[in-house]
Protein backbone atom coordinates (compact mmCIF):
# COMPACT_ATOMS: atom_id res chain seq x y z
CA UNK A 1 0.00 0.00 0.00
CA UNK A 2 1.36 3.31 -0.99
CA UNK A 3 0.74 6.92 -0.08
CA UNK A 4 -0.46 7.20 -3.67
CA UNK A 5 -3.32 4.82 -2.85
CA UNK A 6 -4.15 6.93 0.23
CA UNK A 7 -4.32 10.08 -1.89
CA UNK A 8 -6.27 8.39 -4.70
CA UNK A 9 -8.87 7.15 -2.23
CA UNK A 10 -9.15 10.49 -0.43
CA UNK A 11 -9.89 12.10 -3.81
CA UNK A 12 -12.88 9.78 -4.39
CA UNK A 13 -16.24 11.12 -3.26
CA UNK A 14 -18.70 8.31 -2.43
CA UNK A 15 -17.71 6.30 0.64
CA UNK A 16 -19.64 3.34 2.06
CA UNK A 17 -18.68 3.05 5.73
CA UNK A 18 -19.15 -0.54 6.88
CA UNK A 19 -19.88 -0.73 10.60
CA UNK A 20 -21.29 2.81 10.83
CA UNK A 21 -24.09 3.21 13.37
CA UNK A 22 -25.53 6.05 15.45
CA UNK A 23 -23.21 5.26 18.35
CA UNK A 24 -21.39 8.61 18.62
CA UNK A 25 -18.68 7.04 20.79
CA UNK A 26 -17.52 4.73 17.98
CA UNK A 27 -14.64 5.68 15.69
CA UNK A 28 -16.76 5.00 12.59
CA UNK A 29 -19.22 7.72 13.63
CA UNK A 30 -16.45 10.28 14.14
CA UNK A 31 -14.57 9.39 10.96
CA UNK A 32 -17.78 9.53 8.89
CA UNK A 33 -18.36 13.05 10.22
CA UNK A 34 -14.86 14.08 9.09
CA UNK A 35 -15.44 12.54 5.66
CA UNK A 36 -18.68 14.52 5.29
CA UNK A 37 -16.91 17.71 6.40
CA UNK A 38 -14.28 17.05 3.70
CA UNK A 39 -16.98 16.87 1.01
CA UNK A 40 -17.55 13.13 0.74
CA UNK A 41 -20.92 11.42 0.50
CA UNK A 42 -21.13 8.77 3.23
CA UNK A 43 -23.37 5.71 2.95
CA UNK A 44 -23.80 3.88 6.28
CA UNK A 45 -23.56 0.07 6.05
CA UNK A 46 -24.64 -1.77 9.19
CA UNK A 47 -26.96 -4.71 9.95
CA UNK A 48 -29.37 -2.24 11.64
CA UNK A 49 -29.43 -0.07 8.45
CA UNK A 50 -29.68 3.09 10.54
CA UNK A 51 -29.79 6.60 9.15
CA UNK A 52 -26.55 8.23 10.34
CA UNK A 53 -25.50 11.87 9.88
CA UNK A 54 -28.69 12.29 7.84
CA UNK A 55 -27.65 9.57 5.37
CA UNK A 56 -29.86 6.51 4.71
CA UNK A 57 -28.28 3.30 5.92
CA UNK A 58 -28.20 -0.14 4.30
CA UNK A 59 -27.67 -3.60 5.74
CA UNK A 60 -25.15 -4.56 3.04
CA UNK A 61 -23.16 -3.10 0.16
CA UNK A 62 -25.24 -4.98 -2.40
CA UNK A 63 -28.41 -3.18 -1.24
CA UNK A 64 -26.99 0.20 -2.31
CA UNK A 65 -28.30 1.09 -5.78
CA UNK A 66 -25.92 4.00 -6.44
CA UNK A 67 -22.22 3.61 -7.23
CA UNK A 68 -19.69 3.37 -4.40
CA UNK A 69 -16.13 4.61 -4.82
CA UNK A 70 -14.56 3.53 -1.51
CA UNK A 71 -15.58 0.84 0.96
CA UNK A 72 -14.26 1.95 4.37
CA UNK A 73 -14.29 -1.03 6.74
CA UNK A 74 -14.76 -0.66 10.52
CA UNK A 75 -15.36 -4.30 11.50
CA UNK A 76 -13.37 -7.00 13.23
CA UNK A 77 -10.59 -8.31 10.99
CA UNK A 78 -12.18 -11.77 10.96
CA UNK A 79 -15.18 -10.32 9.04
CA UNK A 80 -13.23 -8.39 6.39
CA UNK A 81 -12.87 -11.03 3.65
CA UNK A 82 -16.53 -11.25 2.54
CA UNK A 83 -16.89 -7.45 2.67
CA UNK A 84 -13.86 -6.96 0.42
CA UNK A 85 -15.19 -9.64 -1.95
CA UNK A 86 -18.53 -7.78 -2.07
CA UNK A 87 -16.69 -4.49 -2.71
CA UNK A 88 -15.00 -6.10 -5.71
CA UNK A 89 -18.33 -7.48 -6.97
CA UNK A 90 -20.13 -4.12 -6.79
CA UNK A 91 -17.32 -2.38 -8.67
CA UNK A 92 -15.89 -0.20 -5.92
CA UNK A 93 -12.69 1.63 -6.84
CA UNK A 94 -11.02 0.96 -3.52
CA UNK A 95 -11.15 -0.52 -0.04
CA UNK A 96 -9.89 1.12 3.13
CA UNK A 97 -9.32 -1.04 6.22
CA UNK A 98 -9.29 1.11 9.34
CA UNK A 99 -6.69 1.11 12.10
CA UNK A 100 -6.19 -2.39 13.53
CA UNK A 101 -8.33 -3.96 10.77
CA UNK A 102 -5.94 -6.40 9.09
CA UNK A 103 -6.57 -8.96 6.36
CA UNK A 104 -3.62 -9.43 4.02
CA UNK A 105 -5.34 -11.99 1.79
CA UNK A 106 -8.42 -9.77 1.32
CA UNK A 107 -6.20 -6.81 0.44
CA UNK A 108 -4.31 -8.96 -2.06
CA UNK A 109 -7.61 -10.02 -3.69
CA UNK A 110 -8.65 -6.36 -3.93
CA UNK A 111 -5.29 -5.35 -5.44
CA UNK A 112 -5.47 -8.19 -7.93
CA UNK A 113 -8.93 -6.97 -8.91
CA UNK A 114 -7.49 -3.51 -9.62
CA UNK A 115 -8.77 -1.69 -6.53
CA UNK A 116 -6.85 0.91 -4.58
CA UNK A 117 -6.10 -0.51 -1.14
CA UNK A 118 -5.24 0.93 2.25
CA UNK A 119 -4.94 -1.12 5.44
CA UNK A 120 -4.44 -0.24 9.10
CA UNK A 121 -4.82 3.50 8.56
CA UNK A 122 -7.48 6.13 9.20
CA UNK A 123 -8.70 8.70 6.64
CA UNK A 124 -9.27 11.31 9.38
CA UNK A 125 -5.62 10.98 10.43
CA UNK A 126 -4.47 11.06 6.80
CA UNK A 127 -6.44 14.28 6.23
CA UNK A 128 -4.64 15.73 9.26
CA UNK A 129 -1.31 15.10 7.51
CA UNK A 130 -2.31 17.09 4.39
Amino acid sequence: MSSQDVNELLDLKIWAVVGLSNNSERAAYKVAKVLIEKGHTVIPIHPKAETVHGQKGYASLSEVKSSIDVVDIFVNSSHVGPIVDEAILIGAKGVWLQLDVIDDSAILRAKNAGLYTVMNRCPAIEYGKK
